[in-house]
């Protein structure tokens, strides 16, 4: 609810967050519905919390169960929950880390790199189709403006992986 001045009317810089939020919101939407679509399109191997998953290990390397559940925004013992079926399924690997033996990082597999490069592939192809459709002046800006939001929120630029990270 946006604060409100002493006469009572709402500062504009609250009614700018608000709108902002009400559309961020609302292309959520549609981007959740893009990114389940991409992810279902890949099987029954992965959810899309799992895939979530995938790509925060494809960006930041192998992680530990702690710093994993940080990232994902659970529980550890929710997110060893998550590693155990991505294990099983051969998407990640469980590694003594090597600096210290007595820790455990998850590492994704080639199979888990696999199945993140094809359902980003087939959600950057969606989300192409959707932004074509926007008229040209609409289009102008929004890179900058998304890029900043996702600075904001800590997520890396898509495109992101190990590779361009470390090289």
């Amino acid at each position: 609810m946006p604060r409100t001045t002493a006469a009572g009317s709402a500062t504009a810089a609250d009614t700018d967050i608000d709108a902002v939020t009400d559309a961020v919101l609302t292309a959520s939407r549609l981007l959740v519905a893009v990114s389940a679509r991409s992810v279902s399109a890949a099987g029954d191997l992965i959810t899309l919390p799992q895939f979530r998953l995938l790509v925060i290990v494809a960006t930041r390397g192998p992680l530990k169960h702690v710093a994993l559940a940080d990232y994902l925004g659970v529980n550890p013992s929710t997110a060893t929950r998550m590693v155990d079926r991505l294990v099983a399924v051969g998407m990640v690997s469980r590694e003594h880390n090597p600096a210290s033996r007595r820790e455990i990082t998850v590492k994704l597999t080639a199979a888990g790199a696999r199945i993140v490069r094809q359902v980003t592939a087939r959600r950057r192809k969606e989300i192409a189709k959707i932004v074509a459709k926007m008229p040209d002046t609409a289009r102008s800006g929004l890179a900058d403006v998304l890029s900043a939001f996702a600075r904001a929120g800590g997520e890396p630029p898509a495109g992101t992986t190990l590779e361009t990270i470390w090289s």
